[in-house]
């Protein structure tokens, strides 16, 4: 396929919809039932059999609506069909800590990326029932209402949001310092545990802006449309354009983008990083 038209997006995202919906069918039939919370290669990083499983029904399903596409994944890597145009971004459980301790802030988050850009975005709260929504200029939803950014146009009155990589116990790069200055410049920054829910939120004008690092493809897809469909601004942490494979976002809601930036070079140029002792 060389071209999209608006009806093949609508298509892809219902598909997502689905998929979502089936993969945390599984997320709430073990919540509170694990029999196995294991650690990944870096201390922290859990995975259970909810990961796996919520991960099996959602590519299942990909794989028999969309066969020639290709599909990443967090837990299962990258299934690759020759010469394929679109890749199928999934975390079928964003947000394993909070689960694993009964913290009901976790999505399935499910993107479809079409040569590089996000053309469907889709991020499922069960817990709260909430099914944020959004296909390339067809805007974003809450529950099918459609939700904009906020308009908040300083940091000083701003809440923003962040997280911090598994291995922020072993690299200054660890967006500490960049925590602690902006608490003191905003009416606060909140830590949820959830990538793609922090970027849900900031496209439906709960979160003002969202910043991290140590991020993956599967982790910031759907949000990253969710915010531009929302009227909102993705970028780098320096402005320029995002690249998805960075590790690294910013995304506000346009008004305070340009501040915001600034304030996190800022902060990398000028203070010290943190290391805390693990």
């Amino acid at each position: 396929m060389s071209a999209l038209t608006q009806d093949t997006i609508d298509r892809y995202t219902q598909i997502a919809v689905e998929a979502s919906k089936r993969g945390s069918k599984v997320l709430l039939e073990h919540w509170g039932k694990l029999k196995q919370i294991k650690e990944k290669s870096t201390a922290g990083d859990l995975v259970t059999e909810a990961d796996h499983l919520s991960e099996e029904c959602v590519l299942n399903y990909l794989r028999e609506k969309c066969p020639n596409h290709t599909i990443l994944s967090e837990e299962s890597g990258l299934h690759a069909v020759e010469g394929a145009e679109f890749i199928w971004a999934v975390d079928p459980l964003d947000g394993t800590t909070n689960y694993t301790h009964q913290v009901p802030i976790v999505a399935v988050s499910i993107a479809l990326i079409y040569k590089g850009n996000p053309i469907v975005g889709v991020v499922y709260n069960p817990f709260v029932e909430e099914m944020f929504v959004a296909g390339e200029n067809r805007g974003a939803y809450l529950n099918d209402q459609p939700i904009t950014v906020s308009d908040v146009e300083t940091l000083g009155k701003s809440i923003l949001a962040t997280g911090f990589a598994y291995d922020r116990r072993d690299t200054p790069d660890n967006n500490y310092a960049e925590f602690c200055y902006l608490t003191s410049q905003t009416q606060g920054v909140r830590r949820m545990g959830s990538a793609a829910l922090d970027l849900a939120y900031v496209a439906c004008g709960r979160f003002d802006g969202f910043w991290e690092r140590g991020l993956n493809v599967w982790d910031i897809a759907a949000g990253t449309l969710l915010v531009r469909e929302a009227g909102g601004v993705v970028s780098s942490y320096e402005n320029g354009p995002i690249d998805l494979n960075s590790g690294r976002i910013l995304a506000t809601n346009g008004l305070i983008h340009v501040d915001t930036s600034k304030t996190l070079q800022k902060v990398h140029d000028t203070l010290p990083p943190i290391l805390f002792d693990s």
